[in-house]
């Protein structure tokens, strides 16, 4: 099954306030079920999500180990979101602005936060930063088309990920899945492999399919800081005051320059890139695990 998330009014050729299914669609301004040739199937309270011949759901491991909050303020995203990840096994709980969701994270830690940036009380990017001074824990945020500058204000002030409305089920239990992995008790180790790549920190040594790789040493300082934040997003600033400092924010030359050199020597493909990704508007993520 495939769910498509976010504003109907973005998109083409489907009626306003319909979610989409293959078997059907959930019309949001009467909460109804309606079939794939347009029959009324009943409201979602009479009839739950209708699953023909779907196969069974990929189930994280200890599922009642991860609690999910979901802060959005509408309720049909919720009700979908809530549907989709305790199909996957999270525990779901859910707040409808930014300060119900602050009490709830403080009443109950959750293991991660899925936040929408357009609250009614408190923007998502305030959120992020009073999430920030109390806890460490991930947040992926929600954002539609054209809010580059608040997805990058949002990871600026915290947020691990986000995801851009509209957006399929697959892609959000993707997202959260990355996002849990970096919770997981961190195992001591010298070294991190990925693909045929093996970086040895004790070392400062890295080899690829067994042989040497010689980086510079901004290189090296490049990759590991993509180690330490795999798979998550890096805004062009966040690297840039990171390995330049303050000054040199807005040197974004620097930045394409390094990228370009690191994937010649570790990726397969330059033009097709499996590890070291562009974020469109973003910057960059280091995918651990393609």
């Amino acid at each position: 099954m495939r769910i498509w998330y976010g504003c109907c009014d973005n998109w083409q050729n489907h009626d306003p306030c319909a979610y989409h299914f293959p078997f059907g669609a959930f019309r949001g301004c009467d909460h109804a079920w309606v079939g794939a040739s347009g029959e009324w199937k009943g409201t979602m309270h009479e009839h739950p999500v209708p699953n023909p011949g779907r196969p069974a759901p990929t189930m994280i491991a200890d599922p009642a180990r991860f609690k999910v909050l979901v802060i959005d303020d509408e309720v049909q995203i919720r009700r979908l979101l809530r549907l989709t990840l305790e199909d996957a096994g999270y525990v779901v709980r859910e707040a409808d602005s930014g300060g119900s969701g602050l009490d709830e994270a403080r009443r109950d830690p959750p293991d991660a936060i899925i936040l929408d940036l357009g609250l009614p009380d408190i923007n998502g990017v305030e959120v992020v930063a009073h999430l920030r001074g109390e806890s460490a824990v991930p947040v992926l945020i929600l954002s539609v088309f054209g809010q580059e500058g608040s997805k990058i204000a949002a990871l600026d002030a915290g947020a691990d990920d986000y995801l851009t409305k509209p957006f399929g089920d697959g892609e959000l239990l993707a997202r959260l899945r990355a996002l849990l992995r970096r919770i997981k008790p961190a195992v001591a180790s010298n070294t991190f492999r990925f693909g045929a790549v093996e970086v040895d920190f004790a070392r400062r040594r890295v080899t690829r399919e067994g042989h040497a790789v010689k980086l510079t040493a901004m290189e090296y300082a490049l990759l590991q800081l993509f180690i330490a934040h795999r798979d998550k997003a890096l805004n062009h600033r966040q690297i840039l005051r990171e390995l330049w400092g303050p000054k040199a924010e807005s040197q974004t030359h620097y930045l394409r320059t390094y990228m370009m050199r690191l994937r010649r020597k570790l990726e397969d493909e330059l033009d097709a890139p499996k590890f070291f990704q562009t974020e469109s508007g973003i910057g960059y993520r280091f995918v651990s695990e393609p």
